[in-house]
């Protein structure tokens, strides 16, 4: 019997305004045609904390008791959205990148709380650093270097210096569907902080 999968992954989900924020950024970028560019739906950007692949329906309760513990006795902390930039380099630009600033030391106590509590559950320690921020576009692997330098430029002429500040009161289990259009996200459980478990998947 085919025991049912989800793609899945922990994040903070970004308000409204912020989001709006963001959209008006990437309409102000896309002034140019770039076909080589791959942008990110505004709307559905979210700050990943710990991205899980594919977990079997029934391991939900259990990595949501995992996000609840991480998040207990932490209390709701500010964020806030600002800057931009890519990676890894201006010249050869893969990825576009926006800021989080704030209270990163509680953002990355919650990181690591999360990580450390998955690990007896199977998942693996990530082997890169945690480094905070919103991915905003990628570049396609068929770019020609005129073309990454020239988007680059583009980026690095930009200004994204006002900050957007929101605070965190909960993080989120999400559901990624890959589809022709992109992934599509549906939040599958949510812990607020200091509160108990939500649980509002299927």
């Amino acid at each position: 019997m085919r025991m049912e999968q989800i793609r899945s992954f922990i994040a903070i989900e970004l308000p409204d305004q912020v989001k709006t924020a963001l959209a008006e950024l990437q309409a102000g970028l896309q002034v140019e045609r770039q076909p080589a560019v791959k942008w990110t739906d505004p709307y559905g950007i979210h700050l990943t904390l710990k991205f899980l692949g594919n977990i079997l329906v029934s391991q939900i309760s259990d990595i949501a008791s995992v996000v609840e513990e991480a998040g207990r006795n932490l209390s709701p902390f500010s964020l806030e959205v600002k800057g931009l930039g890519v990676f890894p380099n201006f010249k050869r630009v893969r990825v576009v990148w926006i800021g989080v600033g704030g209270d990163i030391s509680q953002l990355k106590l919650l990181q690591q709380r999360i990580e450390s509590n998955l690990v007896p559950l199977g998942f693996a320690r990530e082997s890169r650093q945690f480094t905070p921020h919103l991915t905003m576009a990628r570049v396609k692997e068929k770019a020609s270097p005129t073309e990454q330098q020239r988007f680059g430029q583009l980026i690095a002429d930009t200004r994204f210096e006002t900050a957007h500040k929101f605070t965190v009161r909960s993080i989120s289990l999400m559901r990624s569907q890959l589809t022709t259009e992109g992934a599509i996200y549906h939040q599958i459980g949510t812990v607020s902080l200091k509160k108990s478990l939500s649980k509002g998947y299927d």
